[in-house]
């Protein structure tokens, strides 16, 4: 049970739906009736090092997956020593590290002055959550999103750190946001086909938020 999501995991509701071509299967279909969501802690769990140490390190106990580990080693994203899992602060578009990379887009975008212009962001395949936790270290509050995928659920790491973040797949619905919540929203390579169906979910976004720095794959924009 401790990969287990109710709203993600219902069968149930999954086998009623018309059709899976938009990923609606990775959408939330939560329960009809009565909701289980309180799934157990993993065996050995220690109270979370406290914030600001969670940034770079946390107990490999409550987060006793190794997936990540062997597959993004070369990218600087998440390292183990010994019981504790360790985060040099990299990603798959800067293996240099956050810091460098946050510094980067403030030369690009003088505006963009995290912390004070930009004091709320989203983060769209968070990975790890890099990007939002060094955010935080400079006074920018990042809600770091990432569906539950064969690197296990890589929003416990987020939560482990100390970063907002919540389990979620853009296919057909609208994020439970309003508009104009985020100051930006990010994705740096998150494998998300924005342009898919006349850009329907680059649409979603821009009906929601009215500033999006977007590096991805597909596209490369700066919507304000």
């Amino acid at each position: 049970m401790r990969e287990y999501i109710p709203c993600l995991d219902n069968a149930a509701a999954i086998k009623k739906l018309k059709s899976a071509e938009r990923g609606e299967r990775f959408e939330r279909h939560c329960p009809e009736k009565g909701l289980d969501c309180l799934v157990p802690a993993p065996k050995g769990y220690k109270a979370p090092i406290p914030w600001p140490q969670s940034r770079d390190e946390v107990w490999f106990s409550n987060v006793p997956h190794t997936r990540l580990v062997e597959d993004k080693g070369g990218q600087n994203w998440i390292t183990r020593d010994k019981d504790k899992f360790k985060f040099p602060g990299g990603g798959t578009q800067f293996i240099h590290g956050a810091d460098k990379y946050l510094d980067q887009i403030s030369e690009m975008i003088p505006d963009i002055a995290f912390g004070k212009h930009t004091r709320v962001a989203l983060d769209v395949g968070c990975g790890v959550a890099s990007f939002g936790a060094f955010l935080l270290s400079r006074n920018v509050l990042t809600l770091s999103v990432a569906p539950k995928d064969v690197h296990e659920n890589q929003i416990q790491f987020a939560l482990e750190r100390g970063v907002p973040a919540m389990v979620a797949a853009f296919a057909t619905h609208r994020l439970l946001y309003p508009s104009q919540a985020f100051d930006l929203i990010h994705c740096s390579r998150c494998r998300i086909n924005w342009t898919r169906d006349g850009s329907l979910l680059l649409n979603i976004l821009m009906i929601n938020y009215y500033s999006i720095l977007h590096f991805c794959q597909y596209c490369s924009i700066l919507v304000a």
